[in-house]
């Protein structure tokens, strides 16, 4: 399949989602279900349009899911605004902690023993499968920057964190391929480079260069009253590439130091707005009539005015701009990337990740969650919610591209590759077609009136 015919299929997609969304937002299913169901259409399973193999396409694939991921996490920390000691955090540092550790456990231990594959490719395979995804999981993620319920926000947080996080692991499980044994000192080295080092210094500089830029930014954007022309989008894009850059540099983890950005960015704006539980980018239609009466867009609103010097509101003009640019680059990579994997999975489906899927969904990680997350951050009802929603997507086709490109054996490859791209295919579905009614359970029994979700 080559490119004009890629860009008349997304064309069309593209075209049915648009004029169609009327009716899409009252069915049943998230739209990543939508897209794999589109993708399944043109692959081999359908009208055959494209029937690549996996490892054919490993490089350019590790290249656009990695900048997904890195669009979605900067978007994930941005969202989060509570300070980083509330208690909404506490089932978040968990989750993508000793939970995400007991889910790589679990799976590799049912990989080596009930698949028959080597401890290697087992730890490989649960740390691959290991992160909840920050693209796909966005319906159940916080819905604005005021919203802390535990269950939200905690699957937000840890969306943000385990992308990183689950980084390590992936190396253990390459080098564990490579020296085929504990016993030669190299994990000491790994733990030391890999963990004690590179996650809090990844963190640290994310959260430092996040901070000190939107500061910046605010200060001179409210100094000059500039908010007509203000590129917020180049702002964030150079924000990820900044940070990312600087944190491989300093031998840190790129999505960790992202993720990181962005929960800096937002505490910036919080210094703006002195600290206010109403976000700047609310304040923003209090502050400017023009908003108010929803005649102009914050790239439009006179210079001339005033008010647009307060340092709240050049906060609220560049979030509020960067979180609408953020999410519409999000989507469309999400529909890209689901649409390719509907084509990958027809020819890529491994029977073998059904009770594999299934053992990860039902019993590993609901039961990592209630015993590993106390009751008093998280109570029955809420353990229970989380345990469920932990939605594979596109970080672990990340991951596998990178697994692929990094010194994988073809055979070693070729006994991964399915059995991932299987599980994920298995998550978007289970979840896709879960997500909305639980989500209205549970917003019911907390006595909050039900979101649209689609």
């Amino acid at each position: 399949m080559n490119f004009l015919e890629w860009m008349a299929v997304l064309g069309i997609l593209l075209l049915i989602l648009a004029l169609a969304s009327a009716y899409l937002r009252w069915l049943p299913v998230t739209t990543s279900l939508i897209y794999l169901g589109f993708g399944l259409l043109i692959g081999q399973l359908g009208v055959g349009l494209w029937e690549m193999e996996f490892i054919h396409i490993a490089s350019w694939m590790e290249h656009l899911t990695e900048i997904a991921v890195l669009v979605s996490l900067f978007v994930s920390g941005l969202k989060l605004r509570m300070p980083l000691h509330h208690r909404a955090w506490r089932s978040a540092y968990i989750l993508a902690g000793p939970v995400m550790l007991a889910c790589i456990a679990g799976v590799a231990a049912l990989c080596h023993y009930l698949l028959g594959l080597s401890w290697g490719l087992s730890v490989l395979i649960g740390a691959i499968l290991a992160p909840t995804d920050p693209v796909l999981a966005s319906l159940v993620q916080v819905n604005n920057s005021r919203d802390s319920d535990h269950v939200r926000y905690g699957l937000s947080g840890e969306a943000g964190f385990n992308d990183g996080t689950a980084f390590p692991f992936v190396v253990f499980g390459l080098l564990l391929i490579e020296q085929e044994t504990l016993a030669s000192g190299w994990v000491s080295e790994w733990a030391l480079h890999r963990l004690v080092w590179a996650v809090p210094a990844g963190l640290g500089f994310g959260y430092l260069l996040g901070r000190l830029i939107g500061k910046l930014a605010i200060f001179l954007r409210a100094r000059h009253a500039d908010t007509s022309m203000s590129p917020n989008d180049s702002l964030a894009l150079a924000l990820i590439a900044l940070a990312y850059v600087g944190a491989e540099l300093i031998g840190a983890w790129g999505f960790l130091a992202v993720f990181a950005a962005g929960l800096g960015l937002r505490h910036a704006e919080k210094d703006a707005a002195e600290e206010s539980d109403t976000p700047s980018e609310e304040l923003i239609a209090h502050a400017v009539p023009h908003l108010a009466e929803g005649g102009l867009s914050p790239r439009e609103l006179p210079m001339e005015n005033e008010k647009i010097a307060e340092p709240k509101v050049a906060a609220g003009v560049m979030v509020g701009d960067i979180l609408t640019f953020g999410g519409q680059l999000e989507r469309s990579l999400e529909v890209l990337l689901v649409t390719i994997l509907g084509v990958l999975v027809s020819v890529h489906w491994d029977w073998r990740a059904v009770p594999l899927a299934l053992a990860l969904f039902v019993v590993i990680r609901p039961l990592s969650v209630w015993l590993l997350v106390p009751s008093r951050y998280l109570d029955r009802t809420q353990r229970l919610t989380v345990g469920w929603f932990g939605i594979r997507g596109i970080g672990s086709l990340y991951y596998l591209s990178y697994a692929v490109t990094h010194g994988l054996l073809p055979e070693e490859a070729e006994a991964i590759i399915s059995l991932v791209i299987s599980v994920v295919v298995l998550s978007i579905v289970l979840h896709g077609l879960s997500t909305q009614p639980l989500l209205r359970r549970y917003e019911r029994s907390r006595g909050e009136a039900p979101t649209d979700h689609a």
